[in-house]
């Protein structure tokens, strides 16, 4: 993990990727009941570089000038390469995201994901996947952070972010992938 320059100050870039992203709110399914996701979403790609997670097939809006800027340094920090993001938009304490791998057919089998926290600090946890002696992870990511999972870490881990018991303003996370399949 890192601290990433942006070029601008961090609340710049949070208050212009809150304002200029359209977002979305999906539904997804757990344990036969449909539910709002208690975050809000927008995913950019080059053409044709859809994604699919949790039944959600989401299609590729255009990079924006500020995307394709922190796509430039991130790609440098990370030596990766990457054509789509997702941007997850926590408003407050009570938005989360559970327990998952990012391990869809389109992202390979050992896929690069940089994830990069602009805003608020949030603790991000990892749990291995099969072995339950080993503690959670728990990371405390501040703005500016940038984690880069690779190699076999979304076939051991599920990682998540909870939610806070304390007030907490918003984070907007950029998960920087490739996606090697069209859709």
């Amino acid at each position: 993990m890192r601290h990433l320059e942006l070029g601008a100050p961090d609340v710049v870039i949070l208050q212009r990727l809150i304002s200029e992203t359209p977002w979305r709110q999906e539904s997804v399914t757990v344990w036969g009941k449909r539910h709002l996701q208690p975050r809000l979403v927008a995913w950019y790609g080059d053409p044709k570089r859809s994604y699919t997670y949790s039944g959600i097939t989401l299609t590729p809006l255009d990079w924006t000038p500020l995307l394709l800027s922190l796509r430039s340094a991130v790609e440098q920090a990370a030596q990766a390469t990457f054509n789509s993001v997702l941007l997850n938009y926590y408003r407050d304490n009570n938005d989360s995201m559970g327990f998952h791998s990012d391990d869809e057919p389109e992202l390979g089998p050992s896929p690069v994901i940089a994830s990069l926290s602009v805003g608020e600090t949030r603790t991000f946890v990892f749990r291995h996947k099969a072995d339950k002696t080993l503690k959670p992870v728990r990371l405390e990511l501040v703005s500016g952070h940038l984690l880069v999972m690779k190699g076999d870490t979304q076939k051991n881990w599920q990682h998540a972010i909870a939610k806070e018991s304390r007030k907490c303003g918003s984070r907007v996370n950029l998960t920087f992938r490739t996606i090697i399949s069209r859709g």
